[in-house]
């Protein structure tokens, strides 16, 4: 299938659950506004549990393997909402969450793309280059981004191996604790290979704390440049 057109791609992934990694999504969207953000969450579920409501659903194999649903701006919006609705409240002009089962992420791509060629859905006018914000690991299978970003936490000792995985395509790594910079050892369970501990950024951004400068600066630095990102 063609691939969609140019883009800005920051992608968010994480080592685990519950880290921060929709939280650092919301913090980039809400320091640069003025982007114009399309942001999207890919979720991959199994063993029996739907992504949609959390509860057994008993699908089988081959039932609903991929969808995309896009948030409504128009529904009320809480921080208790959905990911993607906190990425419309943190100012995203669109935001939309891409679901597959384990493993079938390829089958999702084809929406990926549609939602990418869709037109803005709000009132603005479009026309220039979108610069996309996603949360996902796994999305690095089938594209480099601009900027990966994983978020780590030195109090989580569960790692995804999607995670693990993609580990040596981190352009920075941000924990939610410990350590702040690349001279601090990390966490002997997070068993990160010597190298990447000393060719990869590490920044710290505690819960509620700004976007840590260097990665602010680092995004910016991608908004001004051409778009030469297709998925």
């Amino acid at each position: 299938m063609e691939k969609s057109a140019p883009c800005r791609l920051i992608v968010i992934g994480g080592h685990t659950r519950s880290i921060g990694k929709t939280q650092l999504v919301c913090d980039l969207i809400a320091a640069l506004r003025g982007a114009h953000w399309l942001a999207g969450k890919i979720t991959q579920y199994g063993h029996g549990v739907c992504a949609q409501n959390g509860e057994n659903c008993d699908c089988a194999p081959t039932d609903h393997v991929a969808a995309l649903d896009w948030e409504n701006r128009f529904a009320p919006l809480t921080t208790a909402s959905s990911d993607s609705a906190r990425f419309l409240l943190a100012g995203a002009e669109s935001a939309f969450w891409l679901r597959t089962k384990q493993g079938y992420l390829a089958e999702g791509m084809p929406l990926l793309r549609q939602a990418l060629a869709a037109p803005p859905r709000t009132g603005t006018s479009g026309g220039e280059a979108q610069n996309v914000i996603i949360e996902s690991n796994s999305l690095l299978q089938f594209v480099k981004p601009s900027l990966y970003v994983t978020v780590l936490d030195a109090a989580r000792p569960d790692f995804k191996d999607s995670a693990r995985q993609m580990l040596d395509r981190s352009d920075i790594f941000l924990f939610r604790r410990g350590p702040e910079s690349r001279d601090s050892a990390p966490a002997p369970w997070l068993k990160l290979p010597a190298r990447l501990v000393r060719e990869t950024p590490s920044l710290l951004q505690r819960e509620g704390e700004p976007v840590p400068e260097p990665l602010l600066e680092r995004v910016k630095q991608i908004l001004l440049s051409p778009a030469g990102i297709k998925i």
